[in-house]
């Protein structure tokens, strides 16, 4: 099966959806997300193109997640934690398993990318720590 194959805008479209609707009722980062994000709408469609070229290979999303997600005060595992959490819980309802199963995959790379990007740009003498021990 192709990227193109693996699923459909409309399944990203709601995966993203209802993905940050739990993002944004979450008590731990959902604070987070609305100190920062001012344009939901505009930060949702950002969010499809981001995971639409992620998972489909579309080239739609131009943008550099690391500098805005480094600049960001406070942030800490349990909350990269909690985001997988809700990302998780997203895809468990997903009823295209191939897709939900690669977006889990590279949901796990992101939020290590973005953790080890982060303590690297606040410590960079230190070796970064891992999201999850074992």
């Amino acid at each position: 099966m192709s990227r193109e194959e693996l699923c459909t805008e409309a399944e990203i479209t709601t995966l993203v959806h209802q993905f940050y609707a739990r993002v944004r009722e979450d008590a731990l980062i959902g604070p987070v997300f609305d100190a920062h994000v001012h344009d939901w709408d505009s930060h949702l469609a950002t969010m499809v193109r981001f995971w639409s070229s992620v998972l489909r290979g579309s080239g739609t999303y131009r943008g550099t997640p690391m500098p805005k997600h480094v600049a960001l005060p406070g942030l800490n595992p349990d909350m990269f934690q909690r985001w997988l959490a809700l990302f998780h819980e997203t895809t468990e309802t997903l009823p295209n398993r191939p897709f939900a199963e690669s977006a889990e995959t590279a949901a796990q790379r992101i939020a290590r990318s973005l953790w080890y990007g982060y303590q690297m740009s606040r410590d960079p003498e230190r070796m970064p720590s891992e999201l999850f021990n074992g």
